[in-house]
């Protein structure tokens, strides 16, 4: 929801998205599926991945999916050539895989902001290419709001037409009360996406950039199974949530049998939930 709206809304409001979108052939049947059978509203793009063309493909055949950008930045395949952003990227064309590493080469070595600027605009630029309406914004493994990639982002908002993007706040206290386990990622987690996403509100009020109040999934960690997600339902709060999960015919298949459960689609109809993408926002 846009913060700088002037009422507050009470109905519940949930974007069902997918993250991975086109990462391989798997992820993108298990997102049609979870899309055309189940409760999946929308799915974030990764423009360099080799199934990307298939899900271009796929979403073009369903136009109510939403499909947004999965900036990518680490742990993919870089939109340019090993020459425009040296520092980026491994001899392999890829990009480093350790988050927290390139999280401070990012911060640090000032002379990367330029090149980030650049893979950045070409991630873009591939996504207009594929006709599709960008429906919402987000990061692998959420660096869109390492505060240099944020800054970045909201310098060249309106360039790029960046005007949804995903706010990554999933409150501890409701997930503490409907989740088990993982104690140390749930509490460390929590404590960086709190600071990490203090900061976003405040440049997306600035911008003018749209999202939903939180975020559920972060601290679930490739957990949102069936059991979680019929917990979550009752207790989300009023207002436009998003949960996004990871649905895989392969290594996260309890993820999408939890988008496609009866049980949890009935819950949907019973409890009045309106399921929407990130453009109804």
């Amino acid at each position: 929801m846009n913060t700088e709206a002037p009422q507050v809304r009470t109905a519940r409001r949930l974007v069902v998205n997918a993250d991975d979108f086109g990462r391989s052939s798997s992820i993108n049947e298990a997102v049609q599926q979870a899309h055309t059978r189940g409760i999946l509203t929308t799915a974030s793009l990764m423009v360099n991945e080799p199934a990307a063309a298939d899900a271009v493909r796929r979403a073009h055949e369903h136009p109510s999916l939403g499909v947004g950008l999965h900036l990518t930045l680490l742990l993919g395949r870089a939109a340019l050539p090993a020459h425009r952003i040296p520092g980026l990227i491994q001899p392999n064309g890829g990009f480093r895989s350790g988050p927290v590493a390139a999280g401070l080469r990012f911060f640090f070595l000032r002379s990367l902001r330029e090149q980030l600027r650049a893979e950045l605009h070409e991630q873009f630029r591939r996504f207009r290419e594929t006709g599709l309406v960008l429906d919402h914004v987000n990061g692998h493994l959420h660096l869109h709001l390492h505060p240099v990639v944020l800054d970045l982002l909201m310098q060249d908002a309106a360039v790029l037409g960046c005007t949804r993007v995903r706010l990554t706040h999933d409150p501890l206290g409701l997930n503490l009360a409907i989740a088990r386990g993982h104690l140390a990622y749930r509490f460390s987690h929590a404590l960086i996406y709190r600071v990490l996403s203090a900061r976003a509100r405040r440049a997306f009020a600035r911008q003018g950039i749209r999202h939903t109040r939180q975020v559920f999934g972060l601290l679930q960690n490739a957990r949102v199974d069936e059991a979680y997600v019929l917990r979550l339902l009752p207790r989300l709060p009023p207002g436009d949530s998003e949960l996004y999960s990871h649905p895989s015919l392969e290594d996260f298949r309890h993820e999408l049998e939890a988008l496609v459960s009866p049980a949890v689609g009935q819950a949907v109809q019973q409890l009045g939930l309106h399921l929407i993408r990130y453009q109804d926002l």
